[in-house]
């Protein structure tokens, strides 16, 4: 397991963000603040999914006050993503909210912050400073000449000083980009500066194929750094699509709780089973399970023996048939149209 930086402790709900606590995965709905069904119904698939917090958007009064009901029933922490109007960040925390993303620089004067974080401290509201390549301030961008990593830094620490001087430390940051190197020196920089908990992300990454592969080289970097507490990974999608693959991240570095690891082969001309089929239906079937399993799907007997018996179950096909291995040992031959039903009975059997 990865080294990792140690950070303040932020509790958003009921889930400590920070400190010596695991990566939390996070999402945000796509729909209507406001219609409480439909948004209630994608945070229980998003949760169901794995996600431990959940954002939604606050574009207006309406979906501010909407947070009491989401609250009632929602099994998650929500948090309230709110853009330059203050007022909304008071409705938010009125109602219930147990974060929120706002950048004080952005709304208005000193006793408009200072109203916001009053009331983010009587109700032990977290905020999230959330500085974004695309949005650096236009003073910035003159004195860097483009957005650079220490343009976003420099962002990050106005805002936090801005909360810092009426006494706030509940505090956690975010330095997205779309572009990946620029977003990993961001968060280096800003880990080396302050030991403020540290919400990670490629912004804007692109649709599901695209933008896993740039968050799984993004993240992953980040990561393996020792770098980062709470991450959400941005797609163009379904967000439960999110939740997979940053679930599948954190588990490729270990840093996610105990649950099955899937190992599968390429496959290649020695392949005499339909072996993409049959690891994709034991992906599928497995994916919900929270036991710490290995499981290997191999295709031949050049390194599917050895890759199955290092495995807590395995099989590795042959010419029409495949052997299946529990704990290094074969302990059935079976025929290729069998194979998936039979193999799924062995791993249920663990």
């Amino acid at each position: 397991m990865y080294f990792r930086e140690q950070t303040k402790s932020v509790l958003v709900g009921n889930v400590q963000i920070g400190g010596h606590n695991k990566v939390v995965i996070q999402s945000m709905t796509n729909t209507d603040t406001c219609n409480i069904e439909k948004t209630l119904e994608q945070i229980y698939q998003l949760s169901e999914a794995g996600c431990e917090i959940v954002r939604v958007a606050i574009p207006n009064i309406e979906a501010a006050k909407a947070i009491k009901k989401l609250k009632d029933k929602s099994p998650l922490p929500i948090v309230a993503d709110i853009h330059f109007d203050y007022k909304l960040a008071l409705e938010a925390m009125d109602n219930g909210i147990d974060k929120i993303r706002i950048n004080p620089g952005n709304i208005g004067s000193n006793q408009k912050v200072k109203e916001v974080v009053e009331k983010a401290k009587t109700y032990h509201v977290p905020i999230r400073i959330g500085v974004n390549s695309g949005s650096i301030e236009r003073e910035l961008l003159k004195k860097y000449g483009h957005p650079t990593a220490e343009a976003m830094v420099e962002s990050a620490e106005k805002h936090i000083q801005i909360l810092e001087e009426f006494d706030f430390q509940d505090i956690v940051v975010s330095l997205k980009a779309s572009n990946v190197p620029l977003s990993i020196r961001a968060y280096q920089l800003m880990a080396e500066k302050y030991s403020y908990p540290l919400h990670v992300g490629i912004t804007e990454a692109g649709t599901v194929y695209q933008g896993s592969i740039k968050s799984a080289v993004g993240l992953g970097a980040i990561l393996s750094l020792g770098i980062g507490d709470t991450i959400r990974v941005s797609l163009t999608g379904d967000p439960v699509e999110e939740i997979k693959v940053a679930k599948s991240i954190l588990k490729s570095l270990q840093l996610f709780e105990p649950g099955p690891e899937l190992i599968s082969c390429p496959t290649c001309g020695r392949c005499q089973i339909q072996l993409i089929d049959l690891a994709n239906r034991v992906e599928q079937e497995i994916q919900h399970l929270k036991k710490p399993l290995k499981v290997a799907v191999m295709g031949c007997a050049v390194n599917g023996p050895g890759e199955a018996r290092e495995a807590d179950i395995g099989l590795a096909g042959g010419h029409g048939e495949g052997l299946i291995f529990k704990k290094g040992k074969v302990v059935r031959k079976v025929k290729e149209d069998e194979l998936f039903e039979e193999f799924m009975k062995e791993l249920r059997s663990l």
